[in-house]
């Protein structure tokens, strides 16, 4: 879907909300975002099964409530949602509720006991669920000048050119400052051995002050860990989790990472509504006090899907059954995958109750897969 551009110069935030939500925005067509790229839910019901197992463990941590709610924030047309309430033991769909929060008209055959919301319901209990809510969350594009000043990014909307407006200010300007420096090209980035976590003696999320050069751009994603305290705040128990691509204080990226996608292909960002707009997500800095975020590999093997080949003496025994399982270790291996899903961040937010995935946590071999970054309690947003 594309609507007209006006030539009109804007910030990347104002310009990607109509671009993508307004009323010709690219998640208003009737294709939803299976139809341009590939998430987790789609590459394999195995996700969602994993998912159902987490819901079941937040279930037994809650002490099996009356009413036990599910919510799929960013649900698409409600392929998550739809297949945890199908993979749930019998005894736990019958106290399951299901909510779908989508911008996008409600799907026609959407299962009519799911409830199809614009925004999370409040005082809920159980697990509220975002899988790749938060990289399409609009957010301000800073880059800096020929002086060592971070500027803002203006987007003309008709064909994606830029140039720079106003200097990075208040809010904006602080959160820059605290988990996106823009640092010197004499920084080591992502790959770097001494920069695969921060020095100990720098604290979380505070990096050294580096000259900044011309062209370092960061997303400022402060939107981003407004709209997850919000959801958070949605629970009354329970535990949220958010999985999405990630980067970390110690390693951003120098350029930034916006970028846009159309037909399972990447191409330039142009917020005309023909193409999704999406950048990675400085999970780190969303975390409220008590999260935890692990990587999809470890939250996955800790929940049971493993990329193991089966044995083959199932195949001289039982071919059908050697056969699908080994279409399942495929799709697991998809999903756990080095360079791939399986290193998407999951942030762990639990609210009233023990972290539920902790113990598999903890087991998963090797540990470097496990823990990323732990916020202390008393470290304030």
């Amino acid at each position: 879907m594309r609507r007209v551009g006006t030539g009109e110069w804007r910030g990347w935030r104002e310009a990607t909300e109509e671009a993508l939500y307004g009323p010709s925005g690219f998640y208003r067509g009737p294709e939803g975002p299976a139809g341009h790229f590939r998430t987790s839910v789609h590459a394999s019901p195995l996700f969602a099964a994993a998912v159902a197992r987490l819901l079941c463990r937040v279930d037994e941590a809650l002490g099996r409530p009356a009413e036990l709610a599910f919510v799929d924030m960013a649900a698409g047309r409600g392929e998550l949602v739809t297949g945890v309430l199908a993979a749930l033991p019998a005894e736990v769909a019958s106290r399951a509720r299901g909510y779908a929060v989508e911008r996008a008209d409600r799907p026609a055959a959407l299962d009519h006991r799911i409830e199809w919301l614009t925004q999370p319901p409040k005082g809920i209990t159980g697990l509220l669920f975002a899988n790749e809510w938060l990289d399409n969350v609009p957010v301000e594009v800073a880059e800096v000048d020929a002086t060592g000043v971070p500027r803002l990014v203006l987007v003309r909307d008709d064909d994606g050119a830029e140039r720079l407006g106003e200097p990075v200010a208040g809010a904006e300007e602080r959160w820059l400052r605290r988990w996106w420096p823009l640092g010197s090209e004499e920084v080591p980035f992502s790959g770097a051995p001494s920069e695969e976590r921060p020095s100990d003696d720098v604290p979380s999320g505070e990096m050294p002050e580096e000259m900044p050069f011309e062209g370092a751009r960061a997303e400022i994603g402060l939107p981003r860990d407004t709209a997850w305290a919000g959801a958070v705040a949605s629970l009354d128990r329970g535990l949220a989790v958010a999985v999405d691509y990630t980067h970390f204080a110690s390693a951003r990226p120098p350029f930034g990472t916006l970028t846009g996608f159309r037909e399972g292909r990447e191409t330039t960002p142009v917020p005309d509504g023909s193409c999704d707009i999406t950048a990675h997500v400085a999970l780190d800095a969303c975390a409220l006090p008590g999260g935890r975020v692990v990587t999809q590999r470890a939250a996955l093997r800790a929940l049971g899907v493993s990329g193991a080949r089966p044995a083959l003496s199932l195949a001289a025994t039982d071919p059908t059954a050697y056969v699908r399982a080994l279409a399942g270790a495929g799709e697991a291996a998809e999903l756990t995958a080095a360079g791939g899903l399986g290193d998407f961040g999951w942030l762990l937010q639990p609210v009233g109750i023990p972290n539920p995935m902790v113990d598999g946590l903890l087991a998963d071999d090797p540990p470097a897969d496990g823990l990323l970054v732990d916020v202390p309690d008393h470290e304030e947003q």
